[in-house]
């Protein structure tokens, strides 16, 4: 369960604060323009203050402000023109394909670009409910410029004034991340989990934290930190050094699970690490109250009864020995990660002013950059491009929406069904079908429970009382639950017309069945110029692959000391990890689409797997190096090192290199040297693993009907 989903941690989360922020903008801002002025002019400084606040998302001042801006001058400009061209049924009706259109090609500006094309399609159709005169257009359009302007002014002085408890809240939800990707760890020693499903769900959460880390990145790390900000700069870099260290804690699970199933070893294994994730919740919970943490669990109990077990196993045979020196290995990572949570801990109760970085450090590369350029809207106008065929699949259901609306057998709001279609209709058919569902039950919930708030409560005060907690509530959930922002969004419209229309009889059925029409409108024009995920895996497997090839270039780098620092190693990881999260996201909605449009899923998942893998034995292997300074044998680790990214790189690593050094007195360096049997071991699988994903790959090109030129057992990705 999603930790927003919890009362407990609800109400520190910034989602909440969000909700909290745009109700009380919305609804505050409509009730001062009412003190002053009559009911239609507060309707539509709320409109513009309503949509607007739909662009009010967790971003860095600068780009909120950017993002706010363009809302608020593009609705304008939308509401002015679908004003002006009321009159003129046939003008009207090309305008709202125009739009619609150019509101969706929006999109092809990513994630963030998502709101504006909505709002855009929402001012479009509210204003095209009557025909106004010029004048009207006008006015209308000045009272939407005036609602949006002032809630961006008012949003962005609440945003400024908090901004360090948004970055805390942030922060948090990073570390959250962080703890369900660690329980997930705990998973894979538990005997009734399905290894291969359990690997499956790992890659899938380490995507999710992959994005969590980066919103952190952008709001912590952009700009100077002020003083009393370096806790969280402190804290941010603990969570990446756990990260890794969680991340370095990949062993070969089923080679422990061979040995000691029916112990107390592996539960017990398992027992700490849900401790541990409990541990890092604890941090996150405690950031949530802007209060620092302290360690609150004890694993002394399991750490003495792992030790005693490990004591008391009978002698090993040769067979048993490799499990045994795996399984201390674990146990001594396991230690080091409980460490590195108390660090943690330390770094959100450290003193203000010292900050974990170099002075000057140039972080750009690890943020996220706006970049809207009109040439990369212009390349996508063609007819392969998938933003171009969502923009042309919109035009047309929100055209036919309004146009069927008309034949309904009482008076109908069509924007209300061409709403629903913009709602339910995504770039993908994966978020087409889930909105689909959520909206249609959401909506129904939401009749009910307004149907019985109005039977019951006929005090405006109440009603406003109730309007507000609606209002709220909608963003609040937007990206964490949509079915209730689905509730949310039809009680706070049927309020509004039970405040403004006490006896406008009929409209809640009204509503449902609009719903209906604009489900039923969306869902058929889903299946038309549809672009299904495997169309797009072919450039996503390459990305991996290429990505996949520089970070082992930047490992080796850095492992054999030809680099200064670790700072190309952390952004080809970086890399990595966002190419692998675009495809383990697009393999997600795939498996949504009907089977007809699935392409090799199995062989997708295999991919996705061995590549988290490979991430997972360079991290290993740096932490290792890290662990065992003492005695090391620089000359024979490197050439060991180099001898197994050679194989990697050329995909032919299926068995370690044997150490061929010559007997001169470097045996006994290597022999007195703890970490070299945990040095063969990892570049052993590191190896094996390296094997199967070139067999993955291969599978994938053959799944896909892809020609190559390589041999089977070679493939891009290493």
């Amino acid at each position: 369960m999603h930790y927003v989903l919890a009362p407990r941690t609800l109400f520190f989360s910034h989602y909440f604060y969000t909700g909290l922020r745009i109700a009380t903008g919305v609804v505050g801002l409509t009730g001062l323009t009412y003190h002053f002025a009559d009911l239609p002019t507060a309707m539509a400084v709320a409109i513009g203050a309503l949509c607007t606040s739909l662009m009010d998302l967790p971003s860095p001042l600068r780009h909120k402000f950017n993002e706010m801006l363009a809302g608020v001058l593009t609705c304008s400009l939308v509401a002015l023109l679908v004003g002006l061209c009321s009159p003129v049924q046939w003008l009207l009706r090309t305008v709202i394909v125009l739009v619609s259109f150019l509101a969706s090609m929006m999109t092809v500006y990513g994630r963030k670009a998502m709101p504006l094309q909505f709002v855009a399609l929402f001012v479009m159709m509210l204003s095209s409910g009557a025909a106004a005169t010029p004048l009207q257009a006008l006015r209308h359009g000045a009272l939407f410029f005036a609602g949006g302007a002032g809630y961006m002014t008012y949003a962005m002085a609440v945003v400024w004034l908090l901004r360090r408890r948004l970055k805390q809240q942030v922060l948090a939800e990073a570390l959250y991340e962080l703890a369900s990707y660690t329980c997930i760890k705990a998973g894979c020693y538990d005997m009734a989990n399905f290894l291969p499903a359990q690997m499956e769900k790992l890659v899938r959460q380490q995507s999710a934290l992959a994005v969590r880390q980066q919103a952190s990145r952008d709001l912590v790390l952009r700009g100077k930190p002020k003083a009393d900000e370096a806790v969280l700069v402190q804290v941010h870099y603990a969570m990446f050094d756990l990260y890794e260290l969680v991340l370095s804690t990949h062993t070969d699970y089923a080679l422990l699970r061979q040995h000691f199933a029916g112990g107390p070893v592996l539960p017990l294994l398992g027992d700490l690490i849900g401790k541990a994730a409990r541990d890092i919740e604890s941090v996150a919970y405690a950031m949530t109250r802007n209060r620092p943490s302290h360690p609150v669990i004890d694993y002394r109990d399991e750490l003495r009864a792992l030790d005693a077990a490990l004591r008391a196993l009978p002698p090993a045979d040769s067979e048993d020995a490799n499990a045994r020196a795996v399984l201390r290995a674990t146990f001594n990572k396991i230690r080091d990660m409980i460490a590195m949570i108390a660090r943690l801990h330390g770094a959100s109760a450290a003193p203000r002013g010292t900050l974990p970085m170099a002075a000057g450090a140039d972080l750009t590369p690890f943020l996220t950059q706006q970049r809207y350029s009109i040439g990369i809207l212009l390349s996508h106008l063609r007819w392969t491009s998938p933003t171009f065929r969502f923009a042309l699949r919109v035009a047309m259901a929100i055209s036919v929406g309004l146009l069927s609306a008309g034949w309904l057998p009482y008076k109908s709001h069509g924007y209300w069904t061409a709403l629903t279609i913009a709602v339910i209709l995504k770039p993908n058919f994966s978020m087409t079908r889930q909105r689909r569902t959520d909206r249609l039950v959401g909506t129904l919930i939401g009749c009910i429970l307004t149907a019985a708030i109005l039977y019951v409560v006929h005090a405006p005060a109440v009603l406003i009382g109730f309007l507000f907690v609606a209002t709220a509530a909608g963003p609040t959930f937007l990206s964490i639950k949509y079915r209730y922002t689905a509730i949310a969004a039809s009680m706070q419209s049927l309020l509004l017309i039970g405040l403004t229309m006490p006896h406008g009889g009929g409209a809640i059925e009204e509503r449902l069945l609009d719903t209906v029409l604009g489900t039923l409108i969306a869902t058929f024009f889903s299946y038309v110029l549809p672009s299904w995920e495997y169309q797009n895996l072919p450039c996503l497997v390459d990305a991996v692959a290429s990505a996949n090839r520089k970070y082992v270039d930047a490992a080796a780098d850095l492992l054999l000391g030809r680099a200064i620092d670790d700072f190309h190693y952390r952004i080809n990881r970086k890399r990595f990890m966002d190419s692998l999260g675009n495809l383990s996201a697009a393999l997600g909605r795939m498996l949504d689409e009907p089977a007809a449009q699935q392409r090799a899923p199995a062989e997708l998942n295999r991919f996705t797997v061995q590549n988290y893998l490979l991430m997972a034995h360079m991290a290993a292997l740096r932490l290792l190096l890290l662990r065992y300074p003492e005695n090391m044998p620089r000359a024979e680790v490197e050439a060991a090192l180099a001898d197994a990214f050679a194989k990697v790189r050329s995909n032919l690593g299926t068995a370690p290199a044997q150490d061929t050094v010559p007997d001169d007195g470097r045996t006994v360096r290597i022999a007195a040297w703890r970490g070299w049997a945990p040095l063969q071991r990892r570049l052993h699988l590191l190896q094996q693993d390296a094997a199967q994903l070139a067999l993955s790959g291969a599978a994938i090109d053959s799944a896909l009907g892809r020609d190559v030129h390589r041999p089977a057992s070679k493939t891009a990705s290493t």
